[in-house]
């Protein structure tokens, strides 16, 4: 029970990595606030974690929501001392091509993955640092936001954010006793919007060529890390950048 009284909030948690995230950390003591969307989505995922967990509706992109979702968990739990931030969205095709790409798909990706994360942060780090309780604050990146190699440029642009984003936490609300690290998934056996990748079992063929493990990730994998780095045995890890991806930013 390495979160046993820890107190969560996940953003994203309707599925994928976020999900499997609120999963784990119930499975080690914590309560957890699952964030997200759609609202009946969130809320069905929240009852297979009760009485652990809370199901919140909020659009990551629209800071009311965003402030309204955090005093939801701080009134049921009595506060925060873990944030995962994981919402995203990845247009697979409608950001690509930079000479041509359309201002709305830029501003949609930038809106959720890079403000909805600047939103997310910002209102629990006021909390946490109101309170003096401190906490781990974790950031879901991507290896995608280690290189140039992606064809969806605003998606690359926004990940490549979060890792400045994280190290600013980590070394400006540390005397608050915040920590902050972000992970960087590499090519997992969904994306983001999967069911709009326009080639899903070549996408998965080419990775699982490229990857040195062999094959591609889980979210739960993921998610194993994260719980890693919320709980008390990273308590001197702090402004990492973990990569999680079989070896493919190594090869």
């Amino acid at each position: 029970m390495r979160l046993k009284g820890k107190r969560a909030f996940i953003t994203g948690a309707g599925s994928g990595i976020g999900w499997e995230t609120a999963r784990q950390m119930v499975l080690e003591g914590a309560h957890a606030a699952l964030i997200g969307l759609p609202s009946d989505e969130v809320e069905r995922k929240a009852k297979r974690l009760r009485p652990s967990a809370l199901g919140v509706f909020a659009d990551v992109s629209d800071e009311a929501q965003v402030k309204n979702a955090v005093e939801a968990a701080v009134k049921a739990f009595g506060g925060i001392d873990i944030l995962v931030a994981s919402a995203g969205i990845q247009l697979h095709l409608e950001d690509r091509d930079l000479h041509t790409l359309q201002s709305e798909a830029w501003d949609r990706t930038h809106n959720v993955n890079y403000r909805g994360v600047f939103l997310t942060v910002k209102h629990v780090l006021n909390e946490m640092v109101e309170s003096g309780s401190g906490g781990s604050v974790a950031i879901v990146s991507s290896v995608t936001g280690l290189s140039g190699f992606s064809a969806n440029p605003a998606y690359l642009s926004g990940k490549h954010g979060l890792i400045g984003l994280s190290r600013h936490v980590a070394v400006h609300y540390g005397r608050y006793g915040v920590r902050c690290n972000a992970v960087c998934p590499g090519a997992l056996e969904r994306t983001p919007n999967h069911e709009e990748h326009p080639d899903p079992k070549g996408r998965a063929e080419r990775f699982e060529a490229r990857v040195p493990l062999g094959r591609l990730g889980s979210p739960a994998e993921v998610a194993n890390a994260l719980v890693f780095l919320s709980s008390d045995e990273a308590s001197y890890i702090n402004g990492a950048c973990l990569t999680i991806d079989g070896g493919l930013s190594s090869a």
